[in-house]
């Protein structure tokens, strides 16, 4: 039976039979979230407890994320291999079909997820890897720059993230309204990203590729991306050829590149669109 969302938070991730951490709660048809590069399951909570009132939903940590174990070998730690990585975590749980929502890397990992099995729908929320080529150097730059930031600085960005202006200055680029979290969350976000250690990894294989459709997609496909994105710039991250026509294309207002927090009413609305679960 699935546990109920109320205080999530207290509840200790599982972990499958491969090593990949999960929160699950709720009731209904299956609903996986798929957080970006550097983050963990947090990243949902402001919209998972609206989510798991129509869908079980697992939030998951991505190898070398979160709880989650890192990928095994010496091949790169490309989308593919994380989405190869979740694929197999689903089996071990059973889910056929699930509705996948992602955000930023998390995005790139539901687009390869759906090109290895079906889903039953996809919403895609400033999803990484629709450049034209290879990720711009912005882009790389930047996430870099905020890794290495928590990675060695972590102590005076968190006194920083204990006020408004703070928070303001340490995450402009990564909400469009960061002077709203809470100091907790702000703190949590950049010790989630200092202990990542799948993000030099995945950045490096994440650098020279972009999405290449695997197979035609047929599910409902929406693709969202914040208004207020500081770090997939339209003219450099936005090029949607590889996507199916039939991708319903948003903007989400007042928002930024990860916009389950700045809007977190538009993002429920979003994805319970995709997945057939809207209401008025």
């Amino acid at each position: 039976m699935s546990r109920s969302s109320r205080n999530w938070k207290a509840i200790p991730p599982e972990r499958t039979r491969h090593g990949l951490a999960f929160v699950k709660v709720g009731d209904g048809p299956p609903l996986v979230l798929v957080h970006g590069i550097g983050g963990s399951h947090h990243a949902w909570g402001p919209v998972i407890d609206r989510l798991a009132e129509s869908h079980t939903v697992y939030a998951v940590d991505l190898p070398g994320h979160g709880d989650s174990q890192g990928l095994d070998g010496d091949r790169p730690w490309t989308p593919r291999r994380h989405a190869e990585a979740l694929a197999t975590a689903l089996d071990d749980l059973d889910i056929d079909n699930p509705h996948v929502a992602g955000n930023s890397l998390g995005g790139w990992v539901g687009l390869e997820l759906a090109g290895l099995r079906p889903v039953a729908s996809l919403t895609l929320l400033s999803p990484a890897g629709l450049w034209r080529r290879r990720q711009p150097l912005y882009c790389a730059v930047s996430l870099f720059a905020t890794w290495f930031g928590c990675r060695f600085n972590r102590r005076p960005l968190a006194a920083l993230s204990r006020r408004a202006w703070g928070r303001r200055m340490v995450f402009w680029q990564v909400y469009a309204h960061p002077e709203n979290l809470t100091p907790e969350h702000a703190i949590r976000d950049l010790t989630v990203m200092a202990g990542s250690s799948g993000f030099r990894p995945t950045m490096r294989a994440c650098k020279p590729v972009r999405y290449q459709a695997a197979r035609e997609l047929i599910e409902p496909v929406t693709l969202a991306f914040g208004e207020s994105d500081r770090i997939l710039l339209p003219r450099q991250s936005r090029h949607t050829d590889q996507l199916p026509p039939h991708t319903r294309h948003l903007d989400l207002p007042d928002a930024g590149h990860v916009p389950m927090s700045d809007n977190p009413g538009q993002v429920c609305r979003v994805i319970l669109a995709t997945t057939g679960k809207a209401v008025s």
